[in-house]
């Protein structure tokens, strides 16, 4: 399978004081185009920093991080926030939408930053992102006019409204009740399944990383199984 996102001995270090935290320890982790991988594992174990660190969002202290061919490792700033920009969708667990915008607007704002201030998101492909989230009939309401898993699913729909090469999902049920995790976590399979979109999803529950094709374990800073 082509590998779309792959580390090689990622490594990154913390200055705690005059102590060395050592959160990652030689991960190597390749995740193919257009599979749905998670990453479970106790808090503290390094998955989150692993994360950030593959959306660009922190810089290794050493290793590699390819992301659709290129390596972010060797980035300026200036350079991961571009591909950031251009490849990668980030899903929060705290959604982070703007409470002063509609739904629609908080996609369309997603849209812009994309293009830098240019639209390139058709109709047609919007139609496709919202009717796979069912977000039709909820594009004219604020956050805080919807539910908890309706903010979700917009917050998904913003992370992939420009079709990024990934999708980073950082424990995107923690703050759902179990209908609503339920609702998110179909969709992201419906987002993998028709749309092939690569999806790495962190998570603490068993039975939402189940919902993925593959589970990989961390521990330590380290990967240490999946299955």
């Amino acid at each position: 399978m082509d590998a779309i996102l792959k580390t090689e001995n990622l490594v990154m270090t913390y200055r705690v004081g005059k102590v060395d935290v050592n959160a990652l320890r030689g991960v190597n982790l390749s995740v193919g185009r257009g599979e749905f991988v998670s990453i479970m594992g106790p808090s503290g174990c390094g998955k989150s920093t692993m994360l950030h660190i593959l959306g660009g969002l922190l810089k290794p202290t050493s290793g590699k991080v390819i992301v659709d061919g290129e390596d972010m490792a060797d980035m300026t700033d200036a350079q991961r926030t571009d591909t950031r920009r251009r490849k990668i969708g980030f899903v929060f667990q705290r959604f982070n939408l703007f409470p002063t915008l509609t739904a629609e607007g908080n996609l369309q704002l997603a849209e812009q930053i994309h293009g830098k201030g240019k639209k390139i998101v058709d109709e047609e492909t919007r139609r496709e992102v919202l009717r796979l989230l069912r977000l039709e009939n909820k594009m004219r309401h604020k956050p805080l006019e919807l539910s908890g898993g309706e903010q979700q699913r917009v917050a998904i729909a913003r992370a992939i409204i420009n079709r990024p090469a990934i999708i980073l999902a950082d424990e995107p049920t923690g703050n759902l009740d179990s209908e609503n995790s339920e609702i998110v976590l179909e969709m992201l399979q419906k987002l993998n399944r028709e749309l092939n979109q690569t999806i790495v999803m962190i998570t603490h529950n068993p039975e939402a990383a189940a919902v993925a094709a593959r589970t990989v374990h961390m521990r330590d800073g380290m990967i240490v199984g999946e299955e």
